[in-house]
């Protein structure tokens, strides 16, 4: 059984633009810290191997300090520590690929052609790749088929799109099948997939460990997978320092905005980047969301709010009327002084009135 962390997607040195520029430069700081949570992992699960699938970097540009954090924690790993570049970190002559001095127990895949490294210690095979180039069309696992000795453990890390018809190293479904390997470690995609499986081959993308916006929401991480001929585990496992999260505070019927706000904010999210939207119907005055984010302040370690919320109106104004929609809520205004619980009855009103009036579309 073979056990390793399998992670992707780093993208250390983001931009971070959607954030004031010192969040910006600490969220990147916070980036290099995963490096730290990554090697402490592989130490804690005992890991016999470490594959990291491409976009480990966002771009070519990169700080002298995560260059640093990348030779010495890498090197700290007590297992060797393999790298597939991607479309965001391709191998190139003047990449920091090809000019950092690596680690012994670094290797870092160089060509578009599969290459193969043993471990006959572990009764294992590991074959990866590198994106040359910010694109690739076709499909590097195209034609491909894990050889080796009989009871080997056949690993792949890869960074590409399963399924995908892009210019970003398209996988088909059938190459995975064909391909006999155990195990398959993508990257490119930030959600995580689960652990899924073509023909006897599993395959999996961990996401990113770290989100970096708010179409990358929740809980971040890495895989640790357990894999032997025939057979395979996944585990997911958490490692960003913050989460994005988008929240809804419904301030329909009359509540108050700030204290929604307050009771959705919970302390959970002190540490999180959240984006707070307030849906519902609310009176005639917009919401001011540059006073509610001054006493919101410190609930979350960055917060941005919006107003998603709808004007009210009066949905009995034209019961007195001598036509079909008086008459109809003049019948609804019965129904509901019977019933004054009822929510469902003030539901019915709103679309009565929506079918009367021109067919008007009234959000629920």
């Amino acid at each position: 059984m073979i056990k390793l962390i399998h992670g992707a997607d780093f993208h250390l040195d983001s931009p971070f633009s959607g954030l004031a520029p010192d969040q910006a430069a600490q969220r990147r700081r916070e980036q290099r810290e995963l490096l730290a949570r990554l090697a402490r992992l592989a130490r804690d699960r005992q890991a016999d191997l470490v594959l990291l699938a491409g976009d480990l970097l966002d771009g070519r540009q990169t700080y002298r300090e995560t260059a640093q954090a990348l030779a010495q924690t890498l090197g700290e790993i007590p297992c060797p520590v393999l790298i597939a570049p991607g479309n965001h970190d391709p191998y190139t002559a003047k990449s920091l690929y090809a000019a950092l001095d690596w680690p012994d127990n670094v290797h870092i895949f160089s060509t578009e052609a599969p290459q193969c490294v043993e471990f006959p210690a572990l009764k294992c095979a590991v074959w990866g790749n590198a994106f040359t180039a910010p694109h690739r069309e076709d499909d590097p696992l195209a034609g491909f088929q894990a050889r080796g000795p009989e009871g080997w453990t056949r690993l792949a890390v890869l960074h590409g799109e399963a399924e995908g018809k892009g210019d970003y190293a398209p996988i088909s479904k059938a190459s995975i099948a064909g391909s006999g390997l155990d195990y398959l470690a993508l990257g490119h995609i930030h959600q995580c997939s689960g652990l899924q499986r073509e023909g006897n081959t599993f395959w999996a993308y961990p996401g990113c460990p770290e989100g970096r916006g708010f179409d990358e929401t929740g809980d971040k991480g890495v895989l640790y997978i357990e894999a032997e001929p025939g057979n395979c585990t996944a585990e997911f496992v958490p490692l960003c320092r913050r989460r994005y999260q988008i929240l809804e505070a419904d301030v329909t019927g009359g509540a108050d905005p700030l204290e929604t706000a307050r009771a959705v904010l919970a302390p959970a999210f002190q540490e999180d980047v959240c984006r707070l939207v307030f849906t519902g119907e609310r009176g005639a005055e917009p919401l001011d969301l540059v006073g509610l984010e001054g006493k919101l302040a410190g609930r979350c370690w960055a917060l941005g709010l919006r107003d998603r919320t709808r004007a009210g109106r009066d949905l009995w104004a034209r019961m007195e009327e001598d036509s079909l929609t008086g008459l109809f809520l003049r019948s609804m205004a019965a129904r509901c002084r019977k019933e004054p619980d009822n929510d469902m009855l003030q539901q019915a009103v709103r679309f009565g009135l929506a079918a009367l009036e021109n067919g008007e579309d009234i959000a629920p």
